[in-house]
């Protein structure tokens, strides 16, 4: 990070990643191990399919240059400039020790660049596949009111759908992952029949710093920390720290994942961090307040999947952590924001903990078989491996317990579930049933595999008398399909439930259409948006709270047509899947994450 009045303007690289062609779906999904490490020769064996790996948009030359850090003099990387109000970066201030350092450090990381660049990257972090056609970041929009409609917005729908998503504001120097862009919400106001759309970035401390610097500088957690180059970057990062030169203990997280409202507050999460707080304002634009600790109670990262009871209010989430113990934390807030103590959850080794579920008593917690071995990244891996000898597990725990003492441990052998989709209690049989995706093999989204990846809806039913579990796939092997990203009626959470919404991921990993699943006859109803036309997840929301009826509501979702790159939001009638209006979008928003929707009474009680 040299001092230099070179102006860095990332603007001009986001602006240019509008895809001009349709992504193939017959290239290969080769999600390989996160290593720097030369390929292997093909395997002939059965290959995922996936549309991420196409042929780059991006054009990166094969061998180029390391960049130094440049220290920008005004705001011309800023990706959209906000109305009238005129951002000005101003360069740090460093003294001249901390110059001196910048420089040194900055030729450490060049020399890592370069070692990395005399080996081709793998898919997995290669950000000429990872972020190529409508996965390519786009650049923040202003609110653009009146939108164009088709068909007839129903009258119930009043609010804003917001949905999150990865957008690098700057260009890769090194390996990228998907996961790893920064945080940027799409939003869709929606009042008396009239549409209004906008984005924005989730301003991290992590983004307004690399804004500030002119470049990433913050490692990637999957594209850039594996083997000894992951290494280096960690301690390139904490030397810079020890410096001055960024600061880190604000936080490193990326807010990409996903969006909770609880507590008259917009959350934008990412596993990695605290919840940043995201305003929307009375015209439909969107504004971040800032890293959101709870008033001072939480004091560590939260995961991006929390639940709310849709009864008692309370929310419910978890905390791993990847280097010391306790590697879990549960925990819940009341409808007022206050903070139950940690319950710390004795684990043997830091595990992947990206999902939970909760019933009306209990919290539902998987314990698999990915996990963190950051020793791994010595011998050259990826420290997030599958371990075949663990034994995979759901801890049932009460919702108000205040220690892990009455934990119940029950075995479900090779069960990987990414997400959980609902849990409910059947006392009769003395029974916890759990729905989700059981993904094979299970660490397919981050290391290489030669098996064909498949995500089955799956009906797992815990024991708590015996200890015992069982396991079966809900849709008959004749119409299985892959079912990943979704929901069930969120009024419904932790009760039984009928009917669940989910992305159909095929080709894997675009979504062409939703599934809406009856989990008690396994019949499939799908609605399929069309040629080259592809979306994201399904949100259900419902008609009325109050209605008898489970699916007596509408899916919504964003949909992207590849050959007009084009993108609208369809309001599709969740009860016979019709199409009921359509949203024409002014610019195209990326395949992306999770989302929700909030209510225009809520908005205005916004904190």
């Amino acid at each position: 990070m040299a001092a230099s009045t070179t102006i860095v303007d990332s603007s001009n690289w986001v602006r240019t990643q509008i895809p001009h062609h349709s992504l193939s779906s017959n290239s290969l999904l080769d999600l390989g191990s996160i290593s720097f490490t030369k390929n292997k020769p093909t395997s002939k064996r059965n290959i995922s399919h996936c549309a991420l790996h196409s042929p780059s948009v991006l054009h990166f030359p094969p061998e180029q240059p390391y960049k130094p850090t440049v220290i920008p003099t005004d705001d011309s990387f800023t990706t959209v400039k906000r109305k009238t109000s005129h951002h000005r970066h101003q360069p740090p201030h460093w003294n001249l020790l901390q110059r001196a350092a910048a420089i040194a450090l900055d030729m450490a990381e060049s020399a890592v660049i370069s070692r990395e660049r005399q080996h081709q990257l793998p898919k997995t972090a290669d950000p000429r596949v990872q972020i190529s056609g409508n996965y390519a970041p786009v650049a923040e929009q202003p609110v653009r009111q009146s939108l164009p409609v088709t068909g007839t917005i129903p009258d119930c729908i009043n609010g804003v759908y917001v949905r999150n998503g990865a957008n690098p504001l700057f260009e890769p120097i090194a390996g990228h992952h998907l996961f790893d862009g920064d945080g940027m919400v799409h939003a869709v106001s929606i009042k008396n029949g009239n549409a209004s759309y906008a984005c924005r970035f989730t301003e991290t401390e992590r983004l307004k710093q690399e804004r500030v610097l002119g470049r990433p500088v913050f490692p990637k957690a999957i594209g850039e920390l594996h083997g000894h180059s992951g290494i280096a970057r960690l301690l390139l990062f904490y030397a810079r720290g020890l410096c001055g030169l960024i600061d880190h203990t604000k936080g490193t997280g990326v807010a990409n994942a996903g969006l909770v409202y609880f507590n008259d507050r917009l959350l934008a999460m990412s596993e990695d961090d605290v919840p940043y707080q995201v305003r929307v304002t009375f015209s439909g634009d969107l504004e971040t307040v800032g890293r959101y600790n709870f008033e001072g109670q939480l004091e560590h990262t939260m995961i991006a999947h929390p639940k709310i009871d849709p009864v008692s209010k309370e929310m419910f989430a978890l905390s791993y952590d990847v280097i010391q113990k306790p590697y879990l934390k549960y925990f819940r807030f009341f409808p007022d924001g206050t903070k139950s103590p940690d319950v710390d959850i004795p684990l043997p080794v830091p595990t992947m903990m990206h999902d939970f579920a909760i019933t009306e008593n209990f919290v539902v917690i998987p314990d698999q078989q990915v996990v963190f071995k950051l020793q791994e990244m010595i011998s050259g891996g990826s420290p997030v491996i599958y371990d075949k000898d663990k034994k995979s597990r759901f801890g049932i725990l009460a919702k108000n317990a205040r220690d892990a003492n009455d934990i119940i441990w029950i075995e479900s052998p090779d069960t990987f579930c990414f997400h959980l989709w609902n849990a409910w209690e059947e006392p009769e049989s003395d029974e916890v049933v759990v729905i989700g995706s059981c993904m094979t093999p299970p660490d397919s989204i981050f290391n290489e595999c030669d098996e064909s990846l498949k995500s089955v809806l799956s009906e797992i039913r815990l024991n708590l008398r015996t200890g015992k579990s069982t396991r079966r796939e809900i849709i008959q092997e004749s119409n299985q399909v892959n079912l990943e990203a979704g929901m069930v009626n969120r009024n419904r959470i932790g009760r039984k439930t009928r009917y669940v919404y989910l992305a159909i991921v095929e080709p894997w990993p675009k979504v062409s259409g939703f599934a809406k699943v009856d989990l008690f006859t396994g019949e499939v109803k799908k609605y399929i948006y069309g040629d080259k036309k592809f979306g994201g997840e399904p949100f259900f929301l419902p008609r009325d709270p109050n209605s008898e009826e489970e699916d007596d509501g509408y899916v919504l979702a964003f949909v992207h047509d590849e050959k007009k790159c084009k993108s609208e939001l369809q309001i599709v009638n969740a009860t016979n899947l019709q199409l009921e209006a359509s949203v024409k979008l002014p610019s195209r928003v990326p395949y992306g994450f999770h989302g929700t929707f909030i209510d225009s009474e809520d908005l205005v009680s916004q904190a």
